[in-house]
C-alpha cells in the first residue's frame, strides 16, 4: 500500500477554472486526454496565467468534485484577489484528510497521486472513509525539473 498520513486541515478555499468530465472513470487514458486538452486550452487562452497572477502562493491545484450531479476537474489556486470569470470558488471543509505525497513529472504528478490515493490507500484503509465533496492535489516546483505534490482527500473515522 502507498504511504500516507492522516492530517487535520483547517477549511480553505480555492478559486478555479473547470470543466465537466465526459469520460468513464474506468477509462484512464480518455480522462487524461480530456484533462490535458482542458489544461492546454487554459494555457492557450491566458486563463492559466490569469489564475497564477491572482494566487497568493506558488501552489498549483487540481481539484476533483461532483458538482450538480456531474464529475468536474478544475485548475485552481488559493487566490489573493478576485478572479471575476472563475468557474467556481471551491470550499474545502475543516476535516481530517488522508494525504498522499510524492515527487514526479509536472504533467503526470496530479494523476499519479490521485490514482495512488484512490487505487491503493482508500481501497485498503478500514478505519476511515472518504466523506465525498471535493478532493485536491497540489504541486510545486522542486527547482530541479521535478515537482513535489500532495493529494488531499477529506475523511471521517468509521
Amino acid at each position: 500500500m502507498a504511504n500516507y498520513t492522516l492530517e487535520h486541515k483547517k477549511s480553505f478555499t480555492l478559486t478555479a477554472y473547470g470543466f465537466s468530465i465526459q469520460s468513464n472513470f474506468q477509462d484512464m487514458p480518455a480522462m487524461q486526454k480530456e484533462k490535458a486538452e482542458f489544461w492546454g486550452g487554459l494555457k492557450a487562452d491566458g486563463r492559466f496565467d490569469k489564475l497564477k497572477k491572482a494566487a497568493k502562493d506558488d501552489l498549483e491545484w487540481s481539484v476533483n468534485e461532483v458538482y450538480q450531479g456531474k464529475p468536474w476537474n478544475y485548475f485552481a489556486v488559493a487566490a489573493g484577489k478576485t478572479v471575476t470569470d472563475a468557474t467556481r470558488i471551491i470550499e474545502f471543509p475543516e476535516s481530517e484528510y488522508i494525504v498522499v505525497a510524492g515527487n514526479g513529472d509536472k504533467e503526470t504528478l496530479f494523476d499519479q497521486l490521485t490514482y495512488r490515493a484512490f487505487g491503493e490507500v482508500l481501497s485498503q484503509i478500514t478505519d476511515y472513509a472518504y466523506i465525498g465533496g471535493p478532493n485536491a492535489t497540489y504541486r510545486k516546483d522542486n527547482g530541479d525539473g521535478t515537482f513535489y505534490g500532495e493529494f488531499w482527500v477529506p475523511v471521517v473515522k468509521k
